[in-house]
């Protein structure tokens, strides 16, 4: 049996080149694969939660393993229906949301890890959603870097894209690279698995299920087509000439500057220089310059034209076609927006972006004609996202105690709303205001404050004075608060809140989550089943996996914490590997099995 890593390994040497695979169900009936899986999906917080059925990661064994494969085998293996429940947008209503079972997770990673490995290097550079090491920063530096003198953001949205996908569509897509029919068929299977909704069985003619490990690479294969479009006939129409024609008009005033410079008329010169610092050196008009940009994050993408809005608009209507006819997806009349990048802002991944204007303003030791900013890309924090972020801490305008929170200790009030604070500034970094984030900070450490005055009966000042630190940042000494934990024997654990500076950072890192594509050593957990060792009584025999959702949940320590858990508590692990009669005594409250030797 080959090592998973070497058949991933090949996948993606295969996808670089550009060459079409055959035979790759058959990788599905690699034990390797599973585990490989399996090390990645465990300790997801979904893998506790169940879907249609009771099953989750709690009880997984090398057994499900062999079923799964067995049932591969035979091409047997049918996807459950999802459990399809709601959360709430952001921008207000709900979005689906469906929940598989374990085993169709299993089998949804180890499909997911095929997949990626041979279409992730076939993947358009401009594509940054649900890619390792890509995610919104990624995106947005590439807007601030590379997009100067932009004229036109055009902002595109695709109307419920996961929704939306159209399974016949996506099969051919597939079917132009990946020559396995079987494969293809456990792809529709899934796609067409349905959902459960108050139990009742509910078709999926379109779409892919949002929650789904698979959903976000289907995603992007199929808006690859999407990327590819643009790439090769969009930027191609639309780009041309090296360089824009100069103004004649400025020209002329350098001419006239130059005359006077050499006639030693310093008045004449000064008064030249701030008339040119008022006339576009280039010719805005040029019909032969032109440049079109695009990057994407999922289903929002954005461009950026140099151009009239006559061709923008063209641009615009050329992309809804395209979408339309070739893959049945249409745009968003609300959300796709055409924008003048001076005057006005177009909103992408929370950031309004706009186009820098300003005469005046002159780079220091460059010349007086010299205006330094002009046709830069500047990254802002919305309004709406401040007053939005700062809502849940007040209360009739004013910051106010969050009384869901009094049951808590010190430590973890500070942690909490230091995460919260913590998360945004981060995600902000690229902004040049980011230091609005001010009016943040100070209402989310009222509120903090006065939270915990609440709960000692005690002042706000006094809990200032209590909890105020100072610590080294690479920008200096920074005053912060902070709240520790101390343990026995150990260092304490640290909370703090407002550590992190109010300072643009050019190069912030992403923060997407997306599990890296790399290969990694295999998982502890792993090793752990292969062992095949009960943890609990040391007999080697057929082992599962016992699992919490958190170590929270286990019974506190004293004479009356039960075996199972006290181990789990020392090993600071969420799971424990024993045998089916263990495992069986845990489940049903009963001492464990006596230990062997």
């Amino acid at each position: 049996m080959r090592n998973a890593e070497t058949v991933l390994g090949v996948l993606r040497e295969r996808g670089r080149r550009g060459l079409p695979v055959e035979r790759v169900y058959r990788q599905l009936f690699n034990p390797e694969l599973y585990l490989l899986a399996y090390g990645r999906i465990y300790s997801n917080q979904g893998a506790m939660t169940p879907g249609v059925t009771p099953e989750t990661a709690d009880g997984m064994s090398m057994g499900t393993i062999e079923s799964i494969i067995d049932a591969m085998r035979h091409e047997r293996y049918r996807f459950v229906p999802v459990r399809r429940t709601y959360i709430r947008k952001q921008s207000g209503g709900l979005r689906p949301l469906g929940l598989p079972t374990w085993s169709d997770k299993l089998v949804g990673e180890a499909v997911r890890l095929l997949l990626e490995a041979y279409y992730e290097p076939q993947f358009s550079d401009r594509s940054h959603g649900f890619r390792s090491g890509r995610g919104c920063h990624s995106a947005l530096r590439e807007v601030a870097n590379t997009w100067t003198g932009t004229t036109w953001f055009i902002e595109g949205d695709i109307s419920d894209c996961f929704g939306s996908l159209d399974h016949d569509i996506m099969i051919r897509i597939l079917s132009e690279k990946i020559h396995d029919n079987r494969f293809l068929r456990l792809i529709r299977n899934m796609l067409e698995a349905g959902y459960l909704e108050d139990w009742t069985w509910n078709a999926t003619l379109s779409g892919a299920p949002q929650g789904g490990v698979v959903s976000p690479i289907l995603s992007n294969i199929y808006l690859d087509k999407l990327d590819e479009f643009v790439d090769t006939v969009l930027i191609p129409d639309y780009t041309r000439g090296k360089h824009r024609a100069n103004n004649r008009a400025y020209r002329e005033m350098w001419n006239a500057l130059m005359r006077a410079r050499r006639r030693g008329d310093r008045a004449q010169v000064r008064a030249l220089r701030r008339r040119m610092r008022t006339v576009p050196s280039g010719d805005l008009n040029d019909p032969g310059y032109r440049r079109l940009r695009y990057t994407r994050y999922a289903d929002d993408h954005l461009l950026g034209f140099i151009g009239p809005k006559a061709e923008a608009e063209e641009i615009k209507d050329r992309l809804a076609a395209f979408l339309r006819e070739q893959l049945k997806l249409e745009l968003s009349a609300q959300k796709t927006l055409i924008t003048h990048a001076r005057t006005g802002a177009a909103r992408y991944l929370g950031y309004d972006i706009s186009v820098w204007h300003c005469d005046s303003k002159v780079t220091r030791g460059q010349r007086a004609t010299r205006r330094s900013i002009n046709g830069h890309i500047v990254l802002r924090v919305p309004d709406e996202v401040i007053k939005a972020k700062c809502a849940p801490y007040l209360r009739r305008g004013r910051p106010e105690r969050r009384p869901a929170l009094l049951n808590l200790d010190d430590y973890q009030i500070v942690q909490i709303y230091g995460a919260e604070y913590r998360g945004i500034v981060q995600y902000y970094l690229l902004a040049y205001d980011v230091w609005r984030l001010n009016r943040l900070r100070w209402t989310a450490e009222t509120s903090m404050l006065k939270t915990l005055a609440n709960k000692h009966r005690s002042t706000v000042s006094k809990m200032a004075a209590r909890h105020r630190a100072k610590i080294e940042t690479p920008n200096g000494l920074r005053r912060c608060f902070e709240a520790r934990r101390h343990r026995d024997g150990r260092q304490p654990l640290v909370a703090r809140f407002g550590e992190v500076p109010l300072v643009r950072q050019k190069d912030a890192m992403p923060v997407d989550r997306v599990p890296v594509q790399i290969t990694y050593p295999r998982k502890e957990l792993v090793h752990r089943l292969l062992a095949g060792r009960c943890e609990l009584c040391q007999r080697l025999d057929v082992v599962q996996v016992h699992q919490v959702r958190k170590l929270a949940d286990l019974a506190p320590s004293g004479p009356g914490q039960p075996e199972w858990s006290e181990v789990m508590t020392r090993m600071r692990r969420k799971t424990l590997v024993v045998c089916a009669s263990c495992h069986a005594l845990i489940h049903n409250g009963k001492p464990t099995a006596t230990r062997t030797a």
